[in-house]
């Protein structure tokens, strides 16, 4: 029996190339036409909060106080993680998800902060996803696709290497790509 056995191979990377074929085409299509500009669109929502006392930019401080707010909106919190952008005296809390991205950020006035609730449009979401913005369960997905995408690349060099009328074509074709590849990084 050889260590790479055709069949089995054949099986493997055929069943494991459909399985991953959705969540492949939506990586494919988000990535291709993020890279012109297609990011997708938000239905945004702006409110006043109005404080009793000032807040600093201090992170925990600033989640808590939209978490209470959007428990006030009926808004579920948003699947990714928290940042603070400071810009000179001001603040601002940029918080993103798949689903929704949630802004708290400072005003001229000291007791009134600003938060805007951008919820995504279907495809926003997809490209979120993309971006790595969902929650713990689609990055495991997505890790799981770029393992099974290894794996497919590398069983059909593997079954294309077998095959000596394929082989000559296999290493010029792997060449060719290594070249391009390394062009593409030098030219842009």
């Amino acid at each position: 029996m050889k260590v790479f056995n055709r069949s089995v191979l054949m099986k493997t990377h055929a069943l494991l190339a459909v399985f991953v074929l959705p969540v492949a085409i939506m990586f494919f299509v988000t990535g291709a036409l993020y890279t012109w500009g297609i990011k997708g669109s938000y239905d945004v929502s702006v409110h006043e909060l109005h404080l009793k006392k000032p807040i600093h930019d201090e992170h925990n401080e600033l989640v808590a106080l939209a978490e209470i707010e959007l428990k006030k909106l009926n808004i579920a919190r948003p699947t990714g993680e928290a940042k603070i952008k400071r810009i000179g005296s001001a603040f601002k809390l940029e918080w993103t998800g798949s689903n929704m991205d949630v802004v708290l950020e400072s005003t001229s006035q000291p007791l009134l902060l600003k938060l805007e609730v951008k919820k995504t449009s279907w495809y926003r979401q997809l490209v979120q996803l993309h971006k790595a913005k969902g929650g713990t369960p689609f990055k495991v997905y997505a890790a799981v696709l770029a393992t099974a995408l290894l794996f497919v690349l590398i069983t059909g060099f593997i079954m294309a290497w077998q095959l000596p009328s394929l082989r000559k074509l296999t290493l010029v074709s792997a060449v060719l790509g290594i070249a391009a590849f390394i062009a593409m990084i030098v030219f842009s």
